[in-house]
């Protein structure tokens, strides 16, 4: 069973930077699709980085090109969001998503951005802005 735990978050200034982690157990992330999603209250959980790990590409969304970096550590099975340069714009709690390569074959690219995709989600960690 695979779970998922975010920590990292918190209360931060305009142009300051955090670094979210997510820890990975109950099985390898060698072969997996995973993100970074987030979601400000009234609005759409939407995806602003995603990956696949084992050597594969990393997608960003537009807002996030420059300002975030997601990266793996695959020995201690841990994801990480580095976010630089934050705003206002940014403070939502944020998820850490996983699902296999075998759920995105055959589906648009587009499809990493699609929380409905991913089966497997942490609790969140809240991140501030002001």
């Amino acid at each position: 069973h695979v779970q998922l735990v975010e920590s990292g978050g918190g209360s931060v200034q305009v142009g300051g930077s955090l670094r979210l982690s997510c820890v990975v157990s109950g099985d390898s992330i060698s072969r997996y699709c995973m993100g970074w999603f987030r979601q400000a209250p009234g609005k759409e959980r939407e995806g602003v980085a995603a990956m696949y790990t084992g050597g594969g590409a990393s997608y960003y969304v537009d807002s996030a090109k420059g300002r975030f970096t997601i990266s793996q550590d695959s020995n201690k099975n841990i994801l990480y969001l580095q976010m630089n340069n934050l705003t206002p714009e940014d403070t939502a709690m944020y998820y850490c998503a996983a699902d296999t390569y075998d759920r995105f074959k055959g589906l648009d690219g587009h499809d990493i951005w699609n929380p409905e995709i991913y089966a497997y989600w942490g609790q969140g960690t809240q991140v501030t802005v002001s």
